[in-house]
């Protein structure tokens, strides 16, 4: 019942309005760049499609052994269900299969209809159902889809199933994440965000990277591809050894059963007693995800995703710090190295806490061309990392300044107070929210500053265009943030000369002092 390989219930947009499409038509869509959008698809559910798709349609195709994606939506199928040769009725493409015994999409069979009992959490929407749990219930409401469409339960079991952490005993996450609290966030370089551009160039990527992903972690040629299609009742001697995976491998977290009643779904769940697949600490050869080289005092690799979130300065980290492993997908493809087009740096992610998430982070940079082709260079990236760092450690000295000038304002000129008294913020507290504007500001812009510095050839040049951005663009902001926060802060009439006059002095005697080569 609902085959997502035969029925057409996944909506599309293209050119002439909104389709319904099976999956082998989403395929052919897709590599045709006929799809615009999915509807049905949340924002924070993007990166769990665009995953399932390609990794689903880089191992099709190389275990039908083709050259290139199929054209047609017949070839489509006959190489999907290739994959679950064991199902003749299509049961792991169905979204609602009623014996317990037999694979449903993306839900594990048990190994008996006595473990029928064991589902006993009724989850009445897909949303309720999704991964997506917010701090505060009006951040984005919850279990509110409650007449939903197929594609709904769709996106959100895929979602639920390749991208969920830890949520409490009996509620694992994923394989593909360094820790329970961690994140499964994702690079990736892609001439056009436009959907069917970005998947296929991803699937090229996965087959041309196959054979490194298997030099350099601990999966099999021939593993199993499809978790889903396996039997688990929640115990821990049902653990599956990542050495039993192939690389593409699409695998499920949580035992959820989706049933149909007067043409309406829900979902039923049960618990576990561990993890599907054994913890490596996120250490899969995913091919998105920036992964940790250092361990932290439990041992455990970092999530990528932190406060910083996708600020300038962690996109650098995930460029080329050394502290992280360059996702395979961030490294140009042969069709990346033959395309002159500007090049999109996508990255996207959840930030997950205890007890919740802390919201979905995506950010979109364009590279162009002489950019964009360093990544695939073994040493090339070196010259834009050095210009890159360099900006960050200037831009953060001007930042210094600018808090220390505010602050001291906000200390009515007392440049070493460090705080009201009284229960009040202190002078650095009333100062970060400005310092904050400035980073908004330069975090516009940085990229497309850095690589009009990195395409030049002169070095005179170079240094020029660095100087400029230092002065007219970091600099002269810092000043306007400050003399608009020297109007809004609060301080009284009869000290309110002398906070300007120091904190201007305060700024300029620092400028000229740290920055002193802008004025030699």
């Amino acid at each position: 019942m609902f085959n997502i390989i035969t029925e057409r219930f996944v909506r599309m947009t293209v050119v002439d309005g909104v389709r319904p499409a099976s999956l082998p038509e989403v395929f052919v869509a897709l590599m045709k760049n006929e799809v615009a959008a999915f509807p049905a698809l949340r924002p924070h559910q993007r990166h769990a499609w665009h995953a399932f798709l390609v990794q689903l349609g880089a191992m099709a195709i190389r275990r039908a052994e083709l050259a290139e994606p199929p054209s047609n939506a017949a070839e489509w199928l006959r190489i999907i269900r290739a994959l679950t040769p064991d199902y003749p009725d299509d049961e792991p493409w169905q979204l609602v299969v009623d014996d317990i015994t037999k694979p449903a999409f993306m839900q594990p069979p048990a190994s008996s209809t006595e473990r029928e009992k064991d589902y006993k959490n009724i989850v009445a929407t897909p949303d309720e159902l999704d991964m997506l749990v917010t701090s505060k219930n009006h951040d984005l409401k919850a279990a509110v889809a409650t007449y939903a469409a197929p594609d709904e339960w769709l996106f959100a079991l895929i979602t639920l199933q390749t991208m969920e952490g830890y949520a409490g005993r009996f509620n694992y996450g994923i394989s593909r994440m360094p820790s329970g609290y961690g994140n499964r966030s994702a690079f990736s370089i892609t001439p056009s965000i436009r959907p069917g551009i970005h998947a296929r160039r991803d699937m090229e990527g996965l087959l041309e990277h196959r054979k490194e992903i298997l030099g350099e972690y601990p999966v099999a040629e021939d593993g199993i591809g499809l978790i889903w299609t396996l039997p688990w009742n929640g115990t821990k001697a049902e653990a599956l050894l990542i050495n039993q995976m192939e690389p593409f491998y699409i695998e499920v977290c949580r035992r959820i059963r989706l049933r149909e009643k007067k043409g309406e779904l829900n979902a039923t769940r049960a618990n576990s007693d561990s993890r599907r697949i054994v913890d490596v600490k996120g250490l899969t050869g995913d091919p998105w995800s920036p992964v940790g080289k250092n361990a932290n005092q439990r041992g455990t690799p970092p999530a990528f995703l932190g406060p910083r979130k996708f600020s300038y300065e962690r996109v650098v980290d995930g460029l080329f710090s050394p502290d992280w492993t360059r996702p395979y997908l961030l490294r140009p493809t042969q069709y990346d190295r033959n395309c002159d087009e500007t090049t999109q740096l996508i990255a996207r992610g959840m930030v997950r806490g205890e007890g919740g998430t802390e919201g979905y982070h995506e950010r979109i940079v364009p590279f162009r061309h002489k950019a964009a082709l360093v990544f695939g260079r073994v040493g090339a990236p070196q010259r834009l990392e050095d210009i890159a760092r360099e900006r960050i450690t200037q831009t953060g000295i001007v930042q210094s300044i600018l808090r220390h000038a505010i602050a001291t304002f906000a200390a009515h000129g007392d440049s070493d107070r460090k705080t009201h008294g009284n229960g009040k913020p202190s002078p650095n507290d009333l100062a970060r929210p400005w310092v904050n504007r400035l980073d908004e500001i330069i975090d516009a812009r940085f990229f497309d500053d850095l690589q009009t510095e990195f395409e030049s050839d002169d070095p005179g040049e170079r240094e020029l265009i660095r100087n400029n951005w230092l002065s007219n663009i970091v600099i002269a902001n810092a000043q306007t943030i400050l003399n608009t926060a020297q109007d809004s802060l609060p301080c009284p009439t009869i000290q309110r000369y002398r906070a300007r006059a120091s904190a201007q002095n305060l700024f300029d005697g620092q400028k000229y002092q740290r920055l002193s080569f802008l004025f030699d």
